[in-house]
């Protein structure tokens, strides 16, 4: 890996989703649209948790923190893709495309620890409802959120100086709309396989890891919830299936890409789509469709909005 610094590739081209034009226009208009509401969705979910009293307790801290990451993660790929779906040639340079795999990863990474740590936080006020208030508390609750961006930040810097050491020296085509590190590496001028192989098991140790971890909390939820009265259940299982659903929506598109690759091009292209768009867009409207705090906080917010255009 010693050609890093010598090598000959100073761009990428990314050959994107489609070849026709009004193909190329048609997902234009509809990503730009979806990467809209993906922002000023997530913005509105984090200012209402900040400024809403009723909802200033650890499961909204992680859920704003959620939401955040979210809106970086679709920000990470999605404003390059829009920008080229207008553009002939979609070239990359070099140090664009490393910050794309690092960025990319480093918030895939945090998600996944903070998806732990929220499955953690519903374990604790389900199962130890005593003594929630004092397990998490605020420096905890803080301190899990810490180590979720530590996590991410240490998994993705190890891709990264891999990767940033390889000798590039043609082709330079990535078949995807961003620079997705599997086919990245297959760019390097040397026998690859190996490490696909390695970058392929170290993304598995952290997702199937975070995986197993959150199948484990849920059990135990499960176990306590079916235990418990009838009111309290349904409650419980109503907030953990959406915990569930956006843990689902989440780790399969993951799998698939990173640590199990079915090397089908039109279908990595989709779960990179899904994974990168749908994701955050869907994030935020299951917790906020089936969360009756944050309906009622959403009013809230809506009737101080017209109260506040009224007197003006």
């Amino acid at each position: 890996m010693d050609g890093g610094n010598q090598s000959t590739v100073s761009e990428f081209v990314l050959l994107g989703l489609g070849h026709s034009w009004s193909m190329q226009v048609l997902l234009f208009m509809i990503i730009l649209i979806l990467y809209l509401i993906i922002v000023s969705g997530n913005i509105v979910i984090v200012t209402l948790i900040i400024t809403d009293p009723h909802l200033h307790s650890p499961m909204y801290f992680f859920l704003a923190n959620l939401s955040f990451v979210d809106m970086w993660l679709s920000s990470v790929t999605t404003p390059k893709m829009i920008s080229d779906f207008l553009r002939e040639n979609k070239i990359i340079s070099f140090a664009g495309c490393m910050c794309q795999i690092f960025f990319a990863h480093f918030i895939a990474a945090s998600e996944m620890v903070l998806l732990v740590v929220m499955a953690y936080d519903r374990y604790v006020a389900i199962c130890k409802p005593l003594h929630y208030s004092s397990i998490m508390s605020l420096q905890r609750c803080t301190g899990l959120v810490v180590s979720s961006w530590t996590i991410g930040f240490v998994h993705a810097m190890s891709h990264l100086f891999v990767i940033a050491q390889l000798p590039f020296c043609g082709p330079r085509e990535i078949d995807s709309f961003f620079c997705d590190m599997p086919l990245v590496i297959k760019l390097a001028c040397m026998d690859s396989k190996n490490l696909d192989m390695l970058m392929n098991v170290e993304c598995g140790v952290v997702g199937i890891t975070c995986f197993i971890l959150l199948l484990i909390s849920y059990t135990y939820i499960l176990l306590s919830v079916l235990q418990s009265s009838r009111t309290g259940a349904s409650k419980a299982l109503s907030t953990c299936s959406a915990h569930v659903t956006v843990v689902v929506i989440f780790f399969v598109p993951c799998i698939f890409i990173y640590v199990c690759p079915l090397n089908i091009t039109w279908l990595d292209k989709f779960l990179a789509v899904f994974y990168s768009v749908y994701t955050p867009l869907l994030n935020p409207a299951i917790y906020t469709m089936r969360n009756k705090e944050m309906k009622i906080a959403m009013k809230r917010l809506g009737r101080y909005y017209m109260s506040s255009q009224g007197k003006t």
